[in-house]
């Protein structure tokens, strides 16, 4: 998706409400959407760019939950149907890590909207060149993910189970 970015690393704001201020400060400006996620619930880059291509196929069929793509980029990464539920994979008081999807609009075209510059995301994030490297706990609970599953599947499968669980948004009511 040449029209998304991912960053991984430590937030330099630690309150969290001033974090997300200045993350939607940064998406003011630049025009881009900006969702900002616990790192420690992504399971792997697949897994946002994955939520992130549902929420785009369901603004283009007007089937969105959500007004903001955003907002429908950390439904559809939580495996939840209910935004309430959705923050829960997002950035909180408890984040020591983060994930930042900078998506920019397809429509815009290449020079309509700027990404936002190395500069302005060293405010928010110092890159940690870990990627995505979740906590098997966190993922665990974050996505309900059961003993039984893990035996079926085993550990390494993981990331796959909560693609599943992405891509089953659609289907449960």
């Amino acid at each position: 998706m040449d029209h998304t970015r991912l960053l991984f690393g430590k937030p330099l704001i630690k309150d969290s409400k001033e974090f997300i201020s200045a993350v939607r400060d940064l998406q003011a400006r630049t025009g881009c959407t900006i969702q900002a996620f616990d790192a420690d619930k992504v399971a792997s880059e697949r897994h946002l760019i994955f939520a992130i291509e549902k929420a785009f196929a369901a603004f283009s069929e007007e089937r969105n939950i959500a007004k903001d793509l955003g907002v429908e980029v950390l439904r559809y990464a939580s495996g939840e149907r209910q935004i309430e539920r959705a923050l829960l994979i997002g950035v909180s008081g408890s984040t020591k890590r983060v994930a930042l999807a900078i998506i920019r609009p397809e429509l815009a075209g290449p020079l309509a909207w700027a990404w936002p510059d190395s500069s302005e995301l060293s405010r928010l994030i110092e890159v940690d060149g870990m990627g995505a490297s979740f906590k098997l706990d966190a993922l665990r609970e974050t996505f309900n993910i059961s003993e039984d599953e893990i035996r079926a599947a085993d550990e390494t499968r993981i990331p796959d189970l909560v693609l599943e669980r992405v891509a089953l948004v659609d289907t449960i009511r």
